[in-house]
């Protein structure tokens, strides 16, 4: 699989290999890293930085007491559509960095890229290639979906393709397609599509921190036009799930309610007697924590978004496996919230849990997991959500075929507010 598009970018190995003994590059054009404002970078930040450098170093280095932009341009898709190429085929080293266990690509790396590439590319939009205006500050606001269409080999060369889809006042939404194919022309595939995304990003005024507005969107190709319309509505609904109170339940869902909570009553007042085919919410909880570093801030100097997602998944992995017994599979991330950024020295803590189970396709069924971070600062003793994370795992079909008594646990609340958030997830 190869790409000659031109706004291609290959991807390489971040690592020497061993038997490489090739001297270093001399090109005076490379950037060196003591320009970079962390090194937590995989092999995809550093050739988008190789790429878009000078759009980077004025945001590193913005012109003093500069100006914002004093009018806004119109862009069309193809202005900042970007491909990323990995030649996995070929490069072994590249090929290790990204292998699973099960010799498929990692997600949780992957996910990194899926958010560095879109920054790049919110960023090139926004970008008024005036190099003595202030650069805006573009932040991910959330990530709507994230969809697994089929497993993604480690051994077959990858494509990304990425471009901007909507733009409102301060806000952009951008689509990411993950290709992969045997065929020499992958996009002509008619099942070369094995992952998409979309990301949404807000700009803010880098000195006042107040909402900025971006550059126009022209659509030109009907398909262009088609998602412009569709990520429309899914902003008028955001914006609708917002602004309206919290969700009264009809007759019907309080019987649900009802049904959830009786379960859950029976585990409190009579456990020998609780259906052993069930259990707590409260039993399924993992937790973990860490200092956020300043190797994983992003340019920004706040701790890079991908990185969250990365620990999030990790941790969403581990709690979907100690649950079913059984090696999970990851189907799709169902939406992500960034309510606030994460600094360099933030005490991070995530808590995961099964949120619920969907039982009814045997051959495929679904495990729900919520991961919530929390910045918490002892010093103050205070704790607040940063991040929602909520993630769709099955169980890997070789992994449940060695074993014919595999069954999933049902999951149900122990409190009235455990009921109503399944619930609502359900019907998010």
């Amino acid at each position: 699989m190869v790409s000659n598009s031109p706004k291609c970018i290959p991807v390489v190995s971040t690592f020497a290999s061993p038997f490489d003994v090739t001297p270093p590059s001399s090109d005076s054009t490379r950037k060196p890293l003591s320009l970079w404002p962390g090194m937590y970078h995989s092999p995809v930040t550093i050739a988008l930085w190789e790429a878009r450098s000078k759009i980077f170093e004025s945001l590193l280095d913005p012109p003093k007491d500069a100006p914002p932009q004093s009018e806004l341009l119109t862009r069309t898709p193809s202005h900042s559509r970007t491909t990323i190429f990995y030649p996995f085929s070929t490069d072994y080293i590249l090929r290790e960095q990204y292998r699973d266990p099960w010799n498929e690509v990692r997600i949780g790396i992957l996910l990194e890229d899926l958010d560095a590439l879109a920054g790049t590319i919110s960023v090139k939009h926004c970008s008024d290639d005036d190099s003595t205006t202030r650069p805006l500050l573009l932040v991910t606001a959330s990530v709507d979906k994230i969809v697994l269409k089929k497993p993604i080999s480690v051994d077959i060369d990858l494509k990304i393709v990425a471009s901007v889809i909507w733009v409102g006042r301060s806000s952009i939404e951008i689509q990411l397609e993950v290709m992969q194919s045997e065929l020499e022309d992958v996009e002509a595939s008619p099942d070369s599509v094995a992952l998409t995304a979309n990301f949404i990003f807000v700009a803010r005024d880098s000195k006042t921190g107040k909402a900025a507005p971006i550059n126009r969107l022209s659509p030109e190709t009907e398909l262009e036009k088609l998602l412009f319309e569709e990520a429309e509505a899914r902003n008028n609904l955001r914006k609708k799930k917002r602004g309206g109170d919290r969700k009264e339940f009809d007759h019907g869902e309080y019987n649900k309610l009802g049904a959830l909570l009786a379960e859950g009553r029976i585990f409190s007042d009579m456990p020998a007697l609780a259906d052993r085919n069930s259990i707590l919410l409260k039993d399924t909880r993992l937790e973990n924590s860490l200092i956020c570093q300043p190797q994983q801030r992003n340019i920004h100097g706040r701790i890079f978004g991908g990185f969250l997602m990365h620990r999030a998944f990790e941790l969403a992995f581990s709690t979907a496996y100690t649950f079913a017994g059984l090696v999970p599979y990851f189907l799709e991330v169902d939406h992500v919230d960034f309510l606030r950024p994460v600094d360099v020295g933030d005490f991070l803590r995530f808590k995961s849990c099964v949120l619920y189970t969907q039982l009814d396709k045997l051959d495929c069924p679904l495990i729900n997991i919520e991961v919530v971070a929390h910045v918490t600062s002892p010093e103050i003793r205070s704790s607040e959500v940063s991040n929602t994370f909520y993630f769709k795992f099955t169980v890997r079909p070789e992994a449940k075929a060695r074993n014919n008594g595999f069954k999933l646990r049902n999951v149900v609340p122990a409190t009235e507010e455990e009921a109503r958030h399944i619930l609502e997830r359900m019907d998010a």
